[in-house]
């Protein structure tokens, strides 16, 4: 197999801003279409939740393809992916504390997210991928030193919360979130070695 030029990554990250962006187009058309079911706005947080999880596994799934399948220069979309699933992420908080709130009871959402025990997981997740999205420039990079990959490998929390997080809020053993659980898992294991030294 051959191995990706550089062009062909500029080309790739092309088609990962179009993937990523094309769905909130598509939320917009459900929205003015009445595409959704009765209760539009879970199904906007479920959606934009599911889309953070795509994204964040996809995350995970650079690495073993770039070292497996020998592209090295795969490692340079990693970076793009993993703001698309803050971005996502951002709009699935958003469209809990707007949508399921309102405007009117933001107040609440502090209690909301102590309170719910799954939430609380959903915002531990979106806080340290914020922090990951702020720090994810070559000059962070630079300033943290050998701390900043320590720091990246808080994606392996999100990783295990986030899918609880979904399992957890559905109150219902369904297939969907179930899967996600599952590829986050494998994904997971294949850096199992990394993940147990990180812990020490």
């Amino acid at each position: 197999m051959r191995r990706l030029s550089a062009k062909q990554i500029i080309w790739l990250k092309v088609v990962i801003h179009l993937a990523a962006f094309v769905p909130l187009l598509w939320i917009f058309i459900s929205i003015n279409q009445g595409w959704f079911s009765a209760d539009p706005s879970k199904d906007i947080q479920h959606f934009t939740g599911r889309m953070t999880l795509k994204l964040l596994l996809a995350t995970l799934l650079i690495t073993p393809v770039a070292r497996y399948g020998k592209q090295p220069l795969l490692i340079r979309v990693r970076r793009l992916v993993g703001l698309w699933c803050f971005a996502w992420g951002t709009l699935h908080l958003l469209s809990y504390s707007f949508l399921e709130l309102g405007i009117s009871n933001l107040a609440l959402l502090g209690s909301e997210l102590i309170s719910r025990p799954y939430l609380t997981l959903g915002i531990i997740s979106w806080i340290i991928l914020l922090v990951l999205a702020c720090t994810s420039t070559l000059w962070s990079q630079r300033k943290l030193g050998k701390g900043w990959q320590r720091l990246h490998n808080g994606i392996y929390i999100v990783a295990i919360l986030a899918p609880i997080h979904y399992l957890w809020s559905v109150k219902i053993l369904s297939p969907q979130p179930m899967l996600y659980a599952l590829i986050a898992a494998i994904l997971l294991a294949l850096r199992y070695k990394k993940v147990r030294q990180w812990w020490r």
